[in-house]
């Protein structure tokens, strides 16, 4: 269910998809991220442990979405974002200081970012649905997961958060630049 195996077609087309291979690529990596941010936090401490395993949980499906993201930049031979090591520290930084702020704050994070990254991937599916549909199915279906990662912080408290229209509003609109950055980058 990755998609074809050929590398983006020359031209503007081609470069679309290198763009959105690209950009889904880095947001999987920062998304992975947050959650090691977020289980450096919570890990350790034994009345987190369910906070702990549901963020597990959570990341393992991210996870997953790199590793297939990882095979699709190879198979067509997309070069990965250059700000990696950024979205690395970023990532973890966000995810860390979110879980220090407390369990409905880590929530609120991972609500904020799931909502940006979700409507993306429904764009990216209705974009690609005519000339890659194979892509297309992969991106809805890793859309699904990421509806289902915020819905459960929605039912952890995710709105309950100190400051939640604040940091809520603030991690979308990074998460919005970062999506602009990677495209090219």
């Amino acid at each position: 269910m990755t998609g074809d195996a050929r590398p983006p077609k020359p031209g503007p087309r081609g470069n679309r998809i290198a763009e959105m291979l690209r950009v889904d690529h880095a947001g999987e990596y920062g998304a992975v991220a947050i959650y090691r941010g977020q289980q450096a936090v919570f890990s350790g401490l034994a009345h987190k442990a369910e906070t702990a395993d549901k963020i597990a949980e959570m990341a393992a499906g991210e996870d997953e979405h790199l590793r297939t993201f990882d095979k699709l930049l190879a198979e067509r031979k997309v070069r990965p974002t250059l700000l990696a090591p950024f979205w690395n520290a970023a990532g973890f930084g966000l995810g860390a200081a979110t879980a220090l702020m407390g369990e409905k704050a880590a929530m609120a994070c991972t609500a904020a970012v799931e909502d940006v990254i979700e409507k993306h991937y429904a764009e990216q599916a209705e974009e690609l649905a005519a000339d890659e549909p194979a892509l297309a199915e992969t991106v809805a279906k890793f859309r699904e997961d990421e509806l289902e990662h915020k819905h459960e912080a929605e039912a952890s408290g995710a709105q309950e958060a100190p400051g939640y229209q604040l940091m809520s509003a603030l991690i979308r609109a990074g998460c919005r630049a970062a999506i602009k950055v990677a495209e090219k980058v």
